[in-house]
């Protein structure tokens, strides 16, 4: 069977982070999970240490000093999921805007594929519970992304991707530039240019009922700009 494992990044994220954690862990025997939290002042870390008792190996924390932005602390996780050796490595949000239930699915297409994109945008649009502005934001960010690029994928920004060890392994990672939307646009553009097979899953992305979203205006005008120094730097 192979060796999988999902990596969550947390910034105060008390209020999700338990009952993600047991579904997860509860529903998909076969997966262990990863969280890397940046020193939560709500004490997330904490709960997830008081959990790690419960599910033995299979649940483990990277603490971080500080808030460094979510493109570095997937970098982190996939350094150590990479040396700890897994098959396949996710990446999904802290807030079950997600859905686990779309693991098992996302996951099988990693028989096939380097690259699983759990799309918002592959069938229309499906999000719930976004401000409508949000909505034509991220949509119309989308599609910027494929008229600069010319990549075919509909949802770049997607954070709920899952990668096989063969396709991150001939990254460079500490060249990864960007941490914000971009990061997610940068990780699959370079999979994309070097040829890896890729796949758009549906999914239902759901708006946080609770916590707060880490959105600002920084990471929007990053993925703007990052996706033109994308295209025309020689890769």
């Amino acid at each position: 069977m192979k060796k999988g494992i999902i990596i969550i990044p947390t910034f105060n994220e008390k209020d999700n982070i338990v009952s993600l954690v047991e579904t997860i862990l509860k529903t998909l025997p076969e997966v262990e999970l990863l969280v890397v939290d940046d020193s939560s002042p709500d004490g997330t870390g904490d709960l997830v240490k008081s959990l790690i008792q419960h599910f033995e190996s299979r649940l483990h924390l990277l603490v971080r000093p500080a808030k460094e932005g979510l493109g570095t602390a997937y970098i982190e996780g996939f350094k150590w999921a990479i040396k700890k050796e897994y098959d396949f490595i996710f990446e999904m949000d802290a807030d079950f805007s997600h859905n686990p239930k779309e693991l098992p699915k996302l996951i099988k297409h990693l028989d096939h594929h380097d690259l699983v994109i759990g799309s918002r945008y592959v069938n229309g649009i499906s999000v719930v519970n976004w401000p409508i502005g949000r909505i034509f934001l991220s949509y119309f960010a989308s599609l910027y992304v494929q008229w600069i690029t010319n990549m075919p994928i509909k949802d770049p920004t997607s954070g709920y991707v899952g990668y096989t060890k063969k396709a991150l392994m001939t990254l460079d990672l500490d060249r990864i530039r960007f941490v914000g939307y971009a990061f997610q646009i940068e990780m699959k553009y370079k999979l994309w240019k070097r040829g890896f097979k890729w796949i758009e899953h549906p999914i239902i992305f759901v708006n946080r009922s609770l916590g707060k979203s880490k959105m600002h205006g920084n990471i929007i005008w990053e993925a703007l700009f990052g996706v033109l120094y994308l295209r025309f730097k020689k890769q």
